[in-house]
């Protein structure tokens, strides 16, 4: 149980991002500002805010230097500005070695209201859809990550994950027990429908964490069609606010009496066991 009361104002970023990366640098320092001004404190982009066009070749020529770049350091700026804890959505990021110039790591990236960025996580799943004329292969220009992405927030320990992440419930069972998980995300619109809810709800609930799940919405330049629906979830798996097809943002208090009391009366987290995998046959 904790000792003091901790709430934390957060708020989930919707936007719908083009191929002009300038525009939506601005769009980006919009909507955080507009958030802070409500009250937010940690603020969350969505994945690809940054850039979404045709040539998935001028995404990895966009890729940055870790800890160096334009993109970087408006993220940074943007942090100080508002003094806001932001999850980056993500950031195209060069790899070392023979794959740079021809992939790029998909980064979420965390800064502190100092400008100081706290935390990188690479996504590490990659994403891959057939369904007649929509077709996504993240791994033709992307490089998978394979470290967990943990960090400590302003309301406990933080859990980074990328969109697809979503689909692989091991990840956010890794590591510390997370209190916020975030999932800034592009889901495209027909899997979203079916599944983005579902799946947000199941990963509040199994991990009893709050989850901040930023997305992209509307129709890209390239006629990807993303889905919309950014919202903020309880460790209940209830829906704290939501926004819903258009750019803008909801916004959400985060308790830790709230945590407190679900993992209190059903201690799940205590409760889970490792078992070891076997072959079990029969004569």
């Amino acid at each position: 149980m904790s000792q003091m009361e901790k709430t934390l104002t957060a708020a989930v970023v919707q936007m719908s991002s083009t191929d002009d990366v300038a525009y939506n640098l601005e769009q980006a320092r919009h909507w955080v500002t507009e958030a802070a001004r409500a009250g937010a404190t940690l603020v969350s982009l969505p994945e690809y805010f940054c850039w979404i066009g045709n040539d998935e070749a001028e995404r990895v020529a966009l890729a940055e230097a870790p800890g160096d770049g334009a993109i970087q350091h408006a993220l940074a700026q943007l942090a100080r500005e508002t003094g806001t804890w932001l999850i980056g959505g993500t950031v195209p990021i060069r790899p070392a070695g023979s794959q740079a110039g021809t992939h790029a790591y998909n980064t979420s990236l965390l800064f502190d209201p100092t400008g100081e960025c706290r935390a990188r996580y690479d996504k590490i799943h990659l994403f891959s859809f057939s369904q007649g004329t929509e077709q996504h292969a993240e791994g033709d220009t992307m490089v998978g990550g394979d470290s967990i992405g943990t960090a400590s927030g302003p309301f406990g320990t933080l859990r980074l994950s990328v969109c697809y992440d979503l689909r692989f419930p091991e990840l956010y069972r890794a590591g510390p027990p997370a209190d916020v998980i975030a999932v800034p995300a592009a889901f495209t619109h027909t899997t979203g429908l079916a599944h983005w809810e579902l799946l947000l709800r199941a990963r509040a609930v199994e991990n009893q964490a709050y989850v901040l799940a930023s997305g992209q919405c509307g129709t890209h330049p390239n006629g990807w069609r993303t889905f919309g629906h950014s919202m903020i979830i309880g460790p209940w798996g209830e829906v704290l606010a939501r926004h819903d097809d258009e750019p803008g943002f909801a916004i959400a208090t985060l308790g830790s009496s709230v945590l407190d009391a679900v993992r209190e009366r059903l201690p799940v987290l205590e409760h889970k066991r490792i078992a070891t995998p076997s072959l079990v046959t029969t004569n």
